[in-house]
């Protein structure tokens, strides 16, 4: 064997192991992203949770004093129970019609909230009720939670899906079936403006 075929068969192998040793680390790092992306989610949904573990006892502190409302209590009962019905793993996040599904839930949810809370105005006492004013206290509280780590997921998705359009590593994430994630959404009527009246 002559000693040019030797340093070309040699520069070709340290090519390979050059080439495959940064494949697998972008597929290293696209796997830590998607990790990211999964525990975002987590994150999420568990201050979806947090709410819809906190609904129940607002309802029957409601309850209590606003009797002939029933049809609100109702209505908030029927959309907890829809919004918890949809559970969306992280392997589903890769289907936006699976997450805009859950996004639809979550946001019945918010709105038959925002209607019993509109309704309670009607009761003075229940107003200054102590168990009332705390659990409405944690709703707010629990709803700056959703809107953070809605954004912290986003960003997550977004430094994933960066990642796997950026090119040359696009080609790994394409060769080992990494597929781009959805972002969470603001509801369609998000940016219309709520009518206050006196």
């Amino acid at each position: 064997m002559s000693r040019g075929l030797l340093i070309v068969l040699i520069v070709i192998a340290v090519l390979v192991v050059g080439i495959g040793a940064w494949a697998v680390s972008i597929n290293n790092q696209l796997v830590v992203l998607d990790q990211n992306v999964g525990e975002k989610w987590a994150q999420v949904q568990n201050v979806y949770q947090r709410r819809a573990d906190l609904i129940p006892n607002l309802v029957e502190t409601v309850k209590g004093f606003a009797t002939q409302e029933r049809t609100v209590l109702e209505e908030v009962t029927r959309a907890r129970a829809s919004a918890s019905s949809i559970q969306l793993t992280p392997e589903a996040l890769n289907d936006p019609k699976a997450l805009e599904k859950f996004q639809a839930a979550q946001n019945q949810l918010s709105g038959a909230l925002s209607r019993l809370l509109v309704t309670v105005e009607r009761y003075p006492e229940l107003k200054s009720n102590q168990n009332f004013l705390a659990l409405q206290s944690q709703l707010e509280g629990t709803e700056n939670r959703i809107t953070v780590e809605r954004r912290n997921f986003n960003q997550a998705v977004r430094d994933y899906n960066t990642r796997l359009r950026l090119f040359p590593g696009s080609v790994v994430a394409r060769v080992s079936g990494y597929q781009p994630k959805a972002f969470f959404e603001a509801a369609p009527d998000a940016a219309t403006v709520p009518k206050v009246k006196f």
